[in-house]
């Protein structure tokens, strides 16, 4: 069982459409060094993900191996992107529960992600100003430049 889930007529899979260099769903099976190079994140991550209940129980192998589906793929595009929002671990790993826990939690999930869309909104003023003041420092010194060069060719 994967943390996505499917509801009526619309699944909850991920962050985006699906990735190029994929296997058709039902031939999807990948083994933890495949979803390293998918992912870029490490293999130990990818078990803490597990062990912490970010990821839940993933397929295995007859030999033990782990065999991660293009849905536990998306599941981990999400979960990149929910990192990059500055989500903290535990509410990604309540999100996760709430994911796996069914409908019923929709409310609670939506109010997950629109307090973390807020806070990324918050984040993004603060890097407008930030960015205009480092515009600003490039200005001054892009004129200060010129400036010294002009009093040196003459």
């Amino acid at each position: 069982m994967t943390v996505m889930e499917t509801t009526g007529t619309r699944t909850d899979t991920g962050a985006g459409p699906p990735q190029q260099n994929r296997r058709p769903d039902g031939d999807d099976h990948y083994t933890i060094s495949e979803v390293v190079a998918f992912t870029g994140l490490t293999a130990h991550t990818l078990r803490w993900y597990e062990r912490i209940g970010l990821m839940p129980h993933i397929d295995r192998s007859h030999t033990g191996q782990r065999r991660y589906t293009n849905r536990d793929l998306d599941w981990l595009d999400l979960v990149g992107k929910l990192r990059l929002t500055g989500m903290p671990v535990a509410d990604m790993v309540r999100y996760a529960e709430l994911v796996r826990e069914g409908d019923h939690t929709y409310g609670e999930r939506f109010e997950l992600l629109k307090t973390t869309r807020e806070d990324v909104l918050a984040r993004i003023d603060e890097l407008r100003g930030t960015l205009a003041v480092l515009d600003r420092k490039i200005s001054f010194y892009a004129d200060a430049g010129r400036a010294l060069a002009s009093e040196r060719s003459r």
